[in-house]
């Protein structure tokens, strides 16, 4: 498991300005439930002075996501606009007296936030550009651009770091050869050279032989009847909806709907299913599931 400090504990525990900030202004979107991360940042600006009132926050993550977002909400307020997007994802960080390299892509969303605020704020289109930019993984819908801007704003040099700062290549690894490509023409850039034995990012122990269908999903079931226990002590459950293929849905029961920790839930329910069955998934409420076509006809 990661080590947090006492920071990070201790705005996710008590995270400051979570929640929509009445009468905003300015608002900006970053991930999606289909991703496993969201996060929705609210301001409300003075006209007059585009300074920040009030920041606030709506995350669906990790512990980490939590802690990032309220951080970023107590350094923006009181600066204007323009000091506000010179708060880079290491300031976040240090903010939050370090975060683990695993986690640091969390930090890389808040500040994503902030642009997309600012930009809404002023009436500008801000958007991920997967289109001009390409999208390089497809499991975390994470394009070239923001991998690109990451790696030359943290002075990144490895496969593993681009991971932990952009999820990028952190699923089914089949977007590294993409990763190291850009690092290659990034680095060549102020002549470095990309080093193809560094540390790879770490993947899941496979098991041995391949699991049929019905296995998979009783490994699936296995791992979060191992968890189900704990969450019942505190009047709260989960039930597996789905599986379709990478993806795990959920459904959140009694005290674990709407609680502050079910995005952590969620995290260590996957944990515990990746390493049952040796293979990258993605462990989704059951709102993320996909409508079928019958169902958006309906609305």
């Amino acid at each position: 498991m990661w080590e947090y400090s006492e920071k990070v504990q201790e705005h996710f525990f008590s995270p400051r300005n979570a929640g929509a900030v009445p009468d905003a202004n300015a608002v900006g979107d970053i991930g999606s439930l289909s991703c496993g991360d969201a996060l929705r940042l609210t301001l409300r600006v003075d006209p007059e002075t585009e300074v920040i009132l009030a920041a606030g926050f709506q995350t669906f993550g990790c512990g980490s996501a939590i802690a990032s977002s309220s951080a970023l909400t107590e350094i923006i307020q009181g600066m204007t606009l323009d000091q506000a997007l010179t708060v880079s994802n290491q300031d976040i960080a240090d903010y939050l007296d370090g975060l683990p390299p695993e986690k640091m892509h969390c930090s890389v969303m808040g500040r994503e936030a902030l642009q997309a605020a600012v930009a809404n704020y002023r009436g500008e289109e801000w958007k991920d550009d997967h289109e001009e930019g390409g999208l390089v993984c497809k499991c975390f819908a994470v394009d070239s651009k923001l991998v690109e801007n990451t790696i030359r704003a943290n002075g990144l040099t490895t496969v593993e770091e681009v991971v932990n700062y952009t999820k990028a290549g952190g699923g089914c690894s089949a977007c590294h050869e993409g990763v190291e490509e850009i690092l290659t023409r990034v680095l060549a850039e102020s002549g470095q050279t990309f080093d193809a034995t560094a540390q790879a990012a770490p993947q899941p122990t496979a098991k041995p032989g391949k699991l049929t269908n019905l296995e998979r999903i009783r490994r699936i079931e296995s791992a979060i009847e191992s968890v189900r226990p704990n969450l019942q002590r505190d009047h709260g459950d989960v039930e597996l909806i789905d599986v379709d293929g990478k993806n795990v849905y959920v459904k959140m029961r009694g005290a674990c709907v709407g609680c502050q920790m079910a995005s952590v839930t969620l995290e260590g329910i996957q944990e515990r299913i990746i390493d049952e069955l040796g293979e990258f998934v993605r462990v989704l409420p059951s709102e993320a599931m996909p409508r079928t076509s019958s169902e958006r006809a309906y609305g």
